[in-house]
């Protein structure tokens, strides 16, 4: 089991739980604590932000950490990046982690209203102001995406410096993360890609003169403790389906294997077929990229994915249907680890 190595720590996505009432998702927040789990994560698309349910859970656990996976790095400045991971890291000392990524052009274009430029830069850019913001250094920056005038942080900063970890899929990315982050957050990759990844990670380290030591390699994990797998497939087919059809994900599937599957569920899709397209996702491509069935099962599926290089393996719970069956299927799967 991945948890018998001191090297690996589960992680564990709490954003299903988070249209709960107060009171019971910090219950599950401290749950999740005295089970065991390293970190809890908390995105953000277009339910509730990550920075209030990351203050939430910190402000009610002792030991879990807390991470974003991930915020959005064009829809808040750096400078108010690095005012929130300062005032997370200071209200709990070294155990929160800032997960940044690139958007996409729905969420920064259509619902932000911004401008979208997946550029590689902008990222870079992000990462340096966000970490002199939060040491308390005075930012003068002038950049291509972002330029500070004259900044300070006029509250005491942490202790130590922020952590922050990057959301990567392709090689440049990844070397990017290897490169200037503290971390990386995968997302939909099998075991059998994840040393390739951690490949790139290596070079980008490589051009920095460092190494992966105290690097975090973590990897997001649907994962459904069930007894009704069939329809706990179906309903992550049709989450593959709404990645697969989106070109970032769509590339990076086919660099994992599965270019017949993406190929024929675009098809489908773009002939109206939405229901074909869902059955266009494949049990390899299901076994790929989902952890689903007993719990059994389950523990010794994240456990090769521990074995393939990640340092923290995270459960995303996910149930079909919804209401409280859902609720009680996620809340399984939680208890099945560590």
């Amino acid at each position: 089991m991945p948890v018998n190595n001191p090297a690996v720590r589960l992680g564990i996505v709490l954003a299903p739980f988070a249209a709960l009432p107060a009171a019971e998702f910090i219950a599950v927040a401290r749950e999740a604590e005295a089970r065991g789990y390293h970190m809890a994560w908390t995105g953000e698309a277009s339910g509730y932000d990550a920075i209030t349910l990351m203050t939430v859970i910190a402000s009610h656990t002792e030991r879990l950490h807390v991470g974003s996976a991930v915020v959005p790095v064009q829809t808040r400045t750096p400078v108010v990046l690095g005012q929130s991971a300062a005032t997370l890291n200071h209200m709990a000392p070294d155990r929160v982690v800032l997960g940044i990524g690139l958007s996409s052009r729905a969420i920064v274009g259509d619902w932000h209203g911004l401008a979208f430029a997946p550029a590689l830069q902008q990222i870079r850019e992000a990462v340096q102001i966000i970490r002199m913001v939060a040491a308390g250094e005075r930012v003068n920056f002038e950049g291509k995406f972002y330029r500070v005038k004259n900044f300070r942080l006029g509250a005491p900063p942490p202790s130590k410096p922020v952590r922050v970890v990057l959301a990567a899929l392709g090689p440049e990315m990844l070397e990017l993360a290897g490169e200037i982050a503290d971390g990386v957050v995968l997302n939909w990759i099998p075991p059998e890609t994840v040393p390739v990844s951690i490949g790139h990670l290596e070079a980008g380290a490589r051009k920095a003169g460092r190494t992966l030591g105290d690097f975090e390699i973590a990897s997001f994990i649907r994962t459904c403790v069930t007894d009704d797998a069939p329809a706990a497939r179906e309903a992550l087919a049709r989450d593959i389906t709404g990645y697969a059809t989106v070109d970032a994900y769509a590339s990076f599937f086919r660099s994992a294997g599965f270019s017949d599957e993406v190929d024929a569920v675009n098809a489908a899709w773009r002939a109206g077929d939405r229901a074909g397209a869902v059955k266009e996702v494949s049990p390899r491509f299901l076994a790929g990229l989902g952890v689903v069935g007993p719990a059994a099962f389950c523990r010794e599926r994240i456990a090769e994915f521990a074995r393939a290089g990640l340092t923290q393996p995270v459960i995303v719970p996910f149930a079909p249907g919804a209401g409280s069956d859902a609720r009680e299927a996620q809340l399984r799967t939680l208890r099945a680890f560590p």
